[in-house]
């Protein structure tokens, strides 16, 4: 029977630290924050940012434009924010409308300003171990691994899912802590077998409960970054936990798990982005 990893916990407490800081140090940081359309998850996830900057002492600036806004006004925006020396991160929240090229605006940021570490530049600091900004929920799930007393150095980590925002960035952190990567996606052969060899599993592969048992293997730890709401209303991740946690020694659960570090990480790569020579 396995241990749950404590994302609520583990979250706080990096908000915690965040708050202490900017009070101890007088750090004077602000995030804006640029969201395009009504999408009722986006409005939510922005109005959660928001909150966390307030309780950690972070001045945030919205900018919340219609649907029908032109990339070209977007870009224009962006620039400004780009120029501003007061505005220290920039957030686009995505998915952007599909008019909008979503490359063309991450690439637009100001690479000492993107706090979300989606710029190719620092993706490219990431790959060569340089320091950057780094995207949030990979960030978080080092935090989770590391707070909750497991030693990645030397460990075998199989990485379920190849995107540009969770999987890719996640191998390059697991083999900066010195753990042996594997990174597995839709054509991999005998993924069950692969993964039944992974010390920690990582699992962002976008399908509900897909990992069960039989790909874990004994005393593993699982890290399942999946979200996904079931008929019933209930949410559920990429991993079956009721049958993963008779298997795993740690496992996070959905929701409550790597959720909550998503955003506590952003407020941690805006509190300490001066320190990143940024």
């Amino acid at each position: 029977m396995s241990e749950i990893i404590d994302g609520k916990v583990i979250s706080n407490m990096i908000k915690d630290e965040c708050r202490q800081k900017v009070e101890k140090e007088g750090l004077k940081r602000c995030l804006a924050v640029v969201l395009v359309g009504d999408d009722p998850a986006s409005a939510v996830y922005v109005g959660n940012k928001k909150k966390a900057c307030e309780f950690v002492g972070v001045r945030s600036v919205s900018y919340e434009l219609p649907e029908d806004t032109s990339e070209e006004k977007l870009l224009s925006l962006i620039a400004d924010l780009n120029a501003d020396d007061e505005i220290n991160g920039i957030l686009v929240q995505l998915p952007l409308p599909k008019h909008i090229n979503e490359d063309r605006i991450i690439r637009a940021i100001s690479p000492d300003k993107d706090v979300d570490g989606f710029h190719p530049e620092n993706v490219g600091r990431l790959s060569i171990g340089q320091p950057g900004y780094v995207s949030c929920t990979p960030a978080g799930i080092i935090e989770l691994l590391k707070r909750s007393g497991v030693t990645i150095d030397g460990k075998s980590c199989v990485v379920i899912g190849r995107s540009n925002i969770v999987g890719k960035p996640m191998a390059l952190l697991m083999l900066r802590e010195n753990a042996t990567v594997t990174v597995c996606h839709s054509h991999t052969k005998d993924l069950r077998e692969v993964c039944q060899r992974a010390d920690i599993l990582i699992v962002a592969v976008g399908k509900p409960k897909m990992i069960d048992a039989s790909y874990i293997k004994e005393g593993a730890v699982v890290i399942d970054v999946g979200i996904h709401r079931m008929e019933n209303g209930k949410l559920c991740g990429d991993v079956d936990y009721d049958s993963a946690k008779e298997k795993a020694s740690l496992i996070t659960p959905v929701p409550g798990g790597v959720g909550p570090m998503t955003i506590a990480m952003l407020m941690k790569n805006v509190v300490d982005g001066g320190e990143l020579g940024i």
